[in-house]
């Protein structure tokens, strides 16, 4: 009916939806010697026209689509047909309409978290604990806060940071800015080479350089995908420095959405660690050991193994050692084969993994002990947690990196641990619940196949995004004064 409104006179005689894909695997040549800058704006203009790989279609005209095929020099491997909608993110424009509410989920605010108090600067906090942050359930305000109490007090004398992937109108560039014009020493590490944001990252480089700020684009054959953010203060008891890492990227729209973990802290170990790590991907320092943090391609891989071999030797069939991870994606195939010898050593391996998953489940005498999860809710699952029972003196630690070869290999990634006992406690209560979700999970079989679980019998419902949110709320109700009300998970909220 449209094509008929588009083109007078012709009638419709067959029709077909499809979208083209084109080979985005393009790397910039980085032994140039001329403007590093200038290669990134050729790559992007080369993708433009790179070579068709893939054609998504629905089930219409055969004959438009070997027309098409012939014409891109794809295969018949390479056309993927389905039935229903071929670019899914094609309905966000529909599903952020004004309205509707009786065909939305009901509304979860994002809670500002009531053990911090607004009336003073966040670092007077961080200085008497660590303080944790789990998003989206909690706001990503006190990041922000954080940055602009940086970038306006004159006792802050450095600001560092790495900006992966930011918004498009981001508050942390702003303040970055504000900071440089107001005298402080800012360095941002800005990497070029996030695929798909090269642009704009071009873009946030140029204004920052041009505020003042220095600006470090990236390091040869490496991406820079940890996230961490180093303030140093002059204070009466001398110069502290206050440390945030994060399992997700400094971008305040995607922390609406995302699921992740950050910690802030004046660890001095870790202070220390977090300005090793800053000179050494400025080129300010070679390498260098550190206490804390583990660094991708350096030593987080070989810390992985290392504590899997540790679990391996302190677990027995009466006292089993027991490995809970939760992560992105799992193809590392060193990690996937210490994760087998764990297991038929006895360890119990519990693995969260939303996307990619090359490690098989339940196969006897290989993976019998392993159970691989998935969970699919209203939030994306980003968050990369470690947890390992280590003979009872149990470790937790967060990461920016999926076990994944690109990650540990390819990419400068943090991992960081959970030291304060209670913010322990409170990671392994999240890490155990999402195993116990009945509503939203999938488990992965011998077969490959996800299966997902349901309630069985009286088992209630469980989900596990729900209960999060209503541990958040129930705390905020109860720090604000209102009379905390039961959070029940209900039947009729599972679809």
């Amino acid at each position: 009916v449209f094509g008929e409104r588009l083109f007078p006179g012709y009638s419709v005689q067959e029709t077909l939806l499809f979208k083209v894909t084109r080979d985005a695997d393009f790397s910039v040549d980085e032994n140039r010697d001329d403007d590093f800058i200038e290669a990134m704006e050729e790559l992007l203009e080369d993708r433009r026209a790179s070579m068709p790989v893939k054609l998504v279609c629905n089930s219409g005209s055969s004959v438009i689509q070997e027309v098409i095929t012939s014409r891109l020099g794809l295969s018949a491997e390479d056309v993927c047909r389905i039935d229903g909608t071929i670019d899914l993110a094609t309905l966000s424009d529909i599903a952020n309409i004004e309205g509707y509410p009786h065909l939305k989920n009901p509304p979860w605010r994002h809670i500002y978290p009531p053990e911090l108090p607004q009336e003073i600067p966040l670092w007077d906090e961080i200085k008497r604990t660590d303080v944790m942050l789990h998003l989206p359930y909690q706001s990503y305000e006190p990041v922000l806060h954080f940055i602009n109490e940086a970038a306006d007090d004159h006792s802050v004398l450095a600001i560092k940071m790495t900006l992966y992937r930011t918004s498009g109108d981001s508050p942390l560039v702003h303040a970055l800015e504000r900071a440089a014009r107001n005298g402080k020493q800012v360095t941002a590490f800005v990497e070029l080479k996030a695929r798909f944001d090269e642009k704009q990252n071009i873009s946030w480089a140029d204004r920052l350089e041009k505020a003042g700020v220095i600006v470090v684009y990236g390091i040869a054959r490496l991406k820079v995908h940890a996230k961490m953010l180093l303030v140093v203060r002059r204070e009466p008891e001398g110069i502290r420095r206050y440390v945030h890492l994060s399992t997700g990227n400094y971008n305040d729209k995607t922390a609406k959405l995302y699921s992740d973990i950050s910690l802030f802290t004046s660890n001095q170990e870790i202070a220390n660690d977090a300005t090793l790590f800053f000179n050494m991907i400025s080129g300010y320092s070679a390498i260098q050991p550190m206490k804390r943090l583990f660094m991708a391609p350096i030593n987080l891989k070989s810390q992985l193994l290392e504590m899997i071999e540790r679990e391996m030797l302190r677990s027995t069939q009466d006292t089993p050692g027991l490995i809970m991870a939760k992560m992105n994606s799992l193809a590392d195939p060193d990690i996937i084969e210490a994760l087998y010898r764990a297991s038929s050593a006895s360890v119990r391996v519990m693995l969260n993994v939303r996307g990619i998953c090359m490690l098989v489940p339940g196969v006897k005498g290989q993976s019998e002990n392993i159970t691989v999860v998935s969970i699919i809710g209203r939030y994306l699952e980003h968050s990369r947690i470690f947890y390992f029972q280590n003979g009872g003196a149990e470790e937790i630690y967060l990461s920016s990196a999926d076990w994944m070869p690109r990650n540990l290999d390819r990419r400068v990634e943090l991992m960081f641990p959970v030291l304060q006992e209670t913010l322990r406690q409170k990671i392994q209560e999240i890490l155990r619940l999402y195993f116990s979700d009945n509503t939203r999970s999938h488990y992965l079989q011998s077969s490959g196949e996800w299966r997902a679980r349901s309630p069985e019998g009286d088992e209630p419902p469980v989900q596990a995004q729900q209960i999060l949110y209503g541990w958040e709320k129930t705390a905020a109700d109860s720090k604000s004064g209102e009379t905390p009300r039961e959070f029940v998970v209900r039947r009729d909220d599972i679809r």
